[in-house]
């Protein structure tokens, strides 16, 4: 077989050696494969962050782990609880008798008939599900509670036995001579113990008698004795005939259920029980009665379900015209499928569980999610959510304890976490809010995302408005009007700007930048409008000296005379600031009463918006200095890269030099100068180190140049650290982090394809 070349008859001088073709058929498929690799890491980047994130929008998922016998009769039953292991749940009857039963070992039943003392006869109790107190009446008017605790022993081998431990109280007064106690409720917090009764006399009166209770402390914080504080009669202030009472656990509200369906709202402070709020939960136009009204985790929210199992939240909030907090309206969340029988809230977070007859429902009332439900085949008489909310136990009316292993990692996770308007606890209405930890276990997480990706285009805005005008007006100056020499001296040293470091631009602005301009803001208006006025009348003043004045200057060394004369308007501007700050910038102390020329006075009262040192503004000056040589750079190769001739023609026609720059070259250079514009975007979207040290790196939601942000990229910095591996937290990161990699692709597919038209448009001549 002859070679290729004999074939032909290549000349030998002519013919390519082999080594150089077999490194140029190597290379090409290096290349394709290099390139199919990228695309592949892309994708591995991608398919690992949709993987961490997927998990957010996962429901709970229940499955039956065991049932037990705990009880013979359940019409005597008064609570069900369950230790936080779910190894030794207890049946709270009536009477105050506690029957612990070990469905873990093989203790049995362990029963605690007494625990109030011998010979006291049980006239009403409570049991406070997320402080575990049971509190009781006896036949005298008296109260007591028992904190029903447990702990946990370990033998040699290692195994563990869950022992009740049960701290009960002395009897204290509470209902006057002649009155018994018909029901009972007791909070116990922090600094506030309360315990509230519905008391009946002899005549069939009632009255509503409530009671604080001081204990003394000691230095360490330990408990120590506790006695009779003040004590309230609140039937003249209520008007009413009541139903039910509650005293949050906390010890700090009182809610009393009235007949009619009205909620009464009493919260001690100062020394006193005020009155503050009554309330209907339902709408005028609902076709329900009230049936349960029970307060969640923390106390600010109640969860309130009406006879046909409507189901509402009402969480605490400013008023404005009272200027304290009332319980208002918001939620509304799914119908159960008839009345509730029973509720219960979770000690973890803001879930809470419904039953009715045969029905369950594990409701998250923040995001109004009904996170599981399922129909059963048994009669509920009592449900819980495990403390550690890994479990959930139905106890029926035989006596049977259903447990079900709960899987529900992310309940506060969802679509309408992290992208719609939530009203949240305290707030007077619906909003967009990230505050992802709080400094109590009953906080609230805030998952939104939309604060962030504000706070993202935000400082990419101010960024960009910074950027672009400076480095695309310099690449067309050095490209089309500077000296080479000095343009091979430029351009290098514009790339060397490119690699200055993040964290040491981020350390120049927050140490030096921000504290500089704090009290210059009126000084940099005025060099931001006088700086372009000076440069055109001096463009113009050039234009009218005589040629053989101007001919002394060589072409593209203009700027040698023009420099002096601007950094000496930008001196005078600097110093001229104060004195525009005292004619425009007039406003009232707040403090002092006084009229002062204060920037950072007037800008709040003038605009409402807040002002603060770290600002979008220093942002955008420091993202837009390390934005600047990527732009520079590729727009100006753009430029230098038109083709000499079309030049030429165009100055040949009798075009200016300005004239060919504008018309001509930028056209024609368009598609780099605009993929350069997204380069530089792409920049500024991912900077982290300049947001994180620049800015307070507060969420905030509106383009207020003198006020801070938080981008997606700096969220991730700040708060991934911190973040438990694979909980909530950490993976709304990933999602963060996964919007901002949709933000980008989509940005630059859109200008990708922008650019080709450009670049086809350009050179078919169109």
């Amino acid at each position: 077989m002859k070679h290729k070349y004999q074939a032909f008859k290549v000349p030998k001088r002519f013919r390519v050696q082999s080594k150089t073709l077999w490194f140029d058929h190597f290379m090409n498929y290096f290349i394709v494969v290099g390139g199919a690799a990228v695309i592949a890491a892309v994708l591995g980047i991608f398919v690992f962050i949709f993987m961490q994130i997927l998990p957010l929008f996962r429901g709970a998922n229940l499955r039956p782990l065991a049932e037990y016998k705990v009880t013979e009769k359940t019409e005597d039953l008064h609570a069900f609880d369950m230790d936080e292991w779910a190894e030794l749940p207890v049946v709270i009857h009536k009477d105050g008798t506690l029957r612990y039963v070990d469905i873990s070992g093989d203790r049995g039943t362990i029963e605690y008939a007494a625990v109030f003392g011998e010979n006291q006869t049980i006239a009403a109790l409570s049991y406070n599900s997320l402080k575990r107190i049971l509190v009781a009446s006896n036949d005298s008017g008296q109260f007591a509670f028992a904190n029903l605790g447990y702990r946990s022993e370990f033998d040699e081998q290692g195994n563990r036995t869950i022992h009740p431990v049960i701290e009960a109280s002395d009897w204290y007064p509470l209902a006057a001579d002649g009155e018994s106690i018909q029901a009972i409720d007791y909070g116990d917090g922090d600094s506030n113990k309360m315990a509230a009764a519905i008391c009946e006399d002899e005549s069939g009166n009632k009255r509503i008698r409530v009671a604080t209770l001081n204990q003394r402390r000691s230095l360490f914080g330990g408990g120590g004795e506790i006695s009779i504080g003040l004590t309230f009669e609140l039937s003249e202030a209520i008007q009413a005939e009541v139903k039910s009472i509650d005293v949050s656990p906390n010890g700090d509200l009182l809610l009393i259920t009235a007949n009619d369906g009205e909620l009464i709202l009493f919260v001690y402070e100062d020394g006193g029980l005020e009155q503050r709020q009554r309330f209907h939960p339902f709408s005028a136009g609902q076709d329900t009665t009230l049936a349960k009204a029970e307060f969640l985790l923390g106390d600010t929210s109640l969860s309130i379900v009406g006879s046909n199992g409507e189901n509402v939240i009402h969480s605490l909030s400013l008023d404005s015209g009272l200027g304290k907090r009332v319980f208002s309206k918001t939620k509304e969340m799914k119908p159960l499928p008839g009345e509730v029988i029973h509720y219960y809230p979770g000690v973890r977070n803001k879930s809470f569980l419904l039953t009715t007859q045969h029905h369950a429902s594990l409701r998250y009332s923040t995001t109004e999610d009904i996170r599981w439900k399922e129909d059963f085949d048994f009669e509920i008489t009592e449900g819980i959510i495990g403390e550690k909310y890994d479990r959930i136990a139905l106890l029926d009316t035989a006596g049977m304890l259903h447990v079900f292993l709960l899987d529900d990692p992310h309940p506060q996770a969802g679509f309408n976490a992290f992208f719609g308007k939530i009203h949240y606890e305290g707030q007077a209405q619906a909003d967009y809010v990230w505050q992802s930890t709080g400094g109590t276990d009953d906080f609230e997480p805030k998952l939104s995302l939309i604060p962030l990706i504000i706070g993202t285009l935000k400082g990419t805005f101010y960024a960009m408005l910074f950027a672009i005008p400076i480095a695309l007006l310099a690449a067309l100056y050095t490209s089309q009007f500077l000296d080479p020499k000095l343009r091979d001296f430029v351009k290098p040293t514009m790339e060397i700007m490119a690699s200055l470091p993040s964290v040491v631009l981020g350390f120049v602005a927050a140490l030096w930048l921000a504290p500089l301009v704090d009290t210059r803001i009126p000084s940099l208006m005025l060099i931001v409008l006088v700086v372009p006025t000076a440069t055109l009348i001096f463009a113009w003043f050039w234009s009218k000296l005589p040629k053989q004045f101007r001919l002394r200057i060589p072409s593209g060394l203009e700027f040698i005379i023009l420099t002096p004369i601007l950094l000496i308007v930008c001196y005078f501007c600097w110093n001229l600031g104060p004195v525009f700050e005292r004619i425009f910038f007039i406003v009232t102390n707040p403090t002092t009463g006084e009229r002062v020329a204060d920037f950072r006075l007037w800008w709040p009262e003038f605009t409402g918006a807040t002002y603060t040192q770290r600002n979008s503004l220093i942002v955008g000056f420091m993202i837009g200095f390390a934005v600047i040589p990527i732009i520079f750079t590729i727009a100006e190769d753009a430029m230098s890269n038109v083709p000499p001739a079309i030049r030429s023609g165009s100055l040949a026609l009798g075009a200016s030099r300005w004239q060919t720059a504008i018309n001509i070259v930028l056209p024609t250079a368009s598609p780099g100068i605009f993929s350069s514009v997204m380069i530089g975007f792409g920049r500024a979207v991912g900077e982290t180190m300049i947001v994180v040290m620049a800015t307070g790196n507060t969420p905030l939601k509106d383009f207020n140049i003198f006020s801070g942000m938080r981008t997606l990229s700096a969220n991730i910095a700040v708060e991934l650290p911190e973040a438990p591996y694979h909980g909530t937290l950490y993976r709304t990161l990933f999602l963060g982090a996964l919007v901002l990699f949709v933000m980008t692709f989509v940005v630059n597919t859109v200008a990708e394809v922008l650019r080709d038209q450009l670049k086809d448009r350009y050179k078919t001549g169109e």
